[in-house]
């Protein structure tokens, strides 16, 4: 068994590698980058070379590009000590054209050009434009960069060595006093006045590297940290992963004491504090509350995050519809031929037939009628607002279990192990529920894991229509908006639960029926 789960999950972690790797080369590729622009106000707003600038910047900020301005370039330079601030600053200034520049920058634009293009970059120099001989035109300023596009296994490669990131104490590169990690048993955060262990770091990402709370599951870390990558448009700044496991909703407001000894009623969840360089320099506010860099926080909200809104609602809609699909399954398969079974029939094809849309639609009219909530708010304690969207992703489960199972059921039925057991004398009860239902659940409970897994994904059509803050409509989003960042790491959310599910299911099949086993013998 063990070697077969280790063999099952390799290939399945080299399936999701190729998946990811599929979609970069979708998205980098074949896809005109130019459509990240499409709902970018700033890139609009801006004109001539500043807006050219812009886009190759955005570019790389998006992965598709490593830009290299001059000026950036001349900085390095002098940061590795091979030229002088003096001659970086002569050299620094580029003219409006390349007839205008000094001998310093004739110099370095001519170093710069020559090493980028031996490095197969492509290399830019915008003239300035002007309105009249000593005026530019708006974003019209020169500029000088090189750029290249980057190659799908680099980037591939820099996705999955970012993925899972583990905090240390060097992660501050400042200068900072006494850098290290501290165990304490009570924890400043509550005053130090009650037993809460924590581990607090000093020049780590995260202040707080372990604590504990009064929230599930109670003892929180945050030395591993997973990286799918960072938002540009939906969350913009956010990784993925933490904007689909933050709280949503309005803040919940309690009394905070900050490390100054500053108390407030705030919705700061000091636990989450992380390293911002120079964040107290010039910034009262800040001042007054904190001791050191570690001023970026986390808000605490009323609300679910979008996977525990999507897993909410798909847990117990999985349920609901294996309650009460195995069941009439079963009673289809006995009564085969029979009303019960056309009755079931009928209601098969019809959740086969009409569009997802179409009943959704439906059932939230009626829903409406009967006074039921027919759209989703996080500030309401009204349990109820669960009901329709449940009832909308357990319908079509509950048609596919009852359709499989009496299918299984019916095939089992006529087997010849069956026609052996009532000529050997058994009742037609024994051999229903200690041979027929045994072997014709086996199919169907290979489909538990994946489906209880991908509760946590969301439904993309019942999210949006219910206006469920749930995982569901964040890939929409993503892919409306151009964000590659949030496309590739919610691919590869999908993917890996995809692997999980299928591992899941064949170790769960193999403790439901004895006679699967996974282990290879010599004959």
């Amino acid at each position: 068994m063990a070697k077969y789960l280790i063999r099952r999950l390799l290939h399945g972690l080299v399936s999701v590698v190729i998946v990811v790797a599929i979609v970069m080369l979708l998205i980098y590729s074949l896809m005109d980058r130019q459509l990240i622009f499409a709902t970018d106000n700033v890139y609009r707003n801006l004109g001539n070379n500043a807006q050219t600038v812009y886009k190759y910047q955005k570019w790389e900020e998006y992965g598709y590009i490593d830009y290299v301005p001059y000026t950036e370039w001349l900085q390095q330079l002098a940061k590795n000590g091979e030229i002088d601030e003096e001659t970086r600053s002569a050299a620094a200034s580029i003219g409006k054209k390349s007839k205008n520049d000094s001998e310093a920058t004739k110099k370095y634009v001519a170093k710069f050009t020559k090493y980028y293009k031996d490095k197969g970059y492509k290399v830019v120099r915008l003239k300035a434009i002007m309105v009249y001989k000593k005026k530019y035109a708006t974003g019209g300023q020169q500029a000088l960069f090189a750029w290249k596009d980057k190659p799908l296994l680099g980037r591939l490669g820099n996705y999955f060595k970012g993925l899972v990131r583990i905090d240390t104490v060097s992660y501050v590169k400042d200068e900072i006093e006494n850098r290290g990690l501290t165990f304490t048993t009570r924890d400043p955060v509550y005053g130090g006045k009650k037993f809460s262990p924590a581990i607090i770091g000093n020049g780590t990402q995260h202040k707080y590297l372990l604590y504990c709370n009064n929230q599930f599951p109670y003892l929180h870390q945050n030395v591993i940290s997973i990286n799918l990558g960072k938002s540009y448009t939906v969350n913009t700044g956010v990784d993925v992963f933490t904007t689909m496991t933050t709280t949503q909703g309005t803040y919940v407001m309690r009394d905070v004491l900050y490390p100054s000894g500053h108390a407030e009623k705030s919705a700061d969840d000091l636990h989450t504090a992380t390293y911002v360089p120079n964040s107290l320099e010039n910034n009262a506010s800040l001042s007054a509350r904190f001791t050191d860099n570690y001023t970026n926080v986390i808000t605490v909200k009323n609300g679910k995050s979008k996977i525990g809104y999507s897993f909410t609602i798909g847990i117990i809609a999985t349920l609901l519809a294996y309650l009460i699909g195995i069941p009439v399954g079963v009673v289809m398969a006995q009564k085969k031929d029979k009303l019960v079974d056309k009755i079931g029939i009928l209601y098969i094809i019809f959740i086969m037939a009409v569009p997802s849309l179409a009943y959704i639609f439906l059932f939230k009219a009626i829903g409406g009628k009967l006074g039921l909530p027919t759209t989703f708010n996080m500030d309401s304690k009204n349990k109820l607002m669960y009901a329709l969207p449940i009832i909308s992703l357990a319908l079509p489960s509950i048609g596919g279990l009852m359709r499989w199972l009496r299918r299984y059921m019916i095939d089992q039925m006529n087997s010849d192990y069956v026609k052996f057991a009532r000529s050997g004398g058994l009742s037609e009860h024994e051999i229903f529920s200690k041979h027929i239902a045994k072997n014709a659940v086996i199919p169907i409970v290979h489909g538990v894991p994946g489906s209880i897994l991908f509760a946590m994904t969301g439904a993309i059509i019942t999210e949006r229509v219910y206006v469920v803050p749930g995982a569901g409509n964040l890939l929409t989003q993503a892919i409306n908006m151009y964000d590659n960042g949030v496309i590739v790491g919610v691919t590869l959310f999908y993917a890996l639960l995809s692997v999980i599910a299928i591992i899941m299911g064949d170790v769960l099949m193999s403790l439901v029926d004895p006679r699967i086993s996974f282990t290879s013998k010599a004959r």
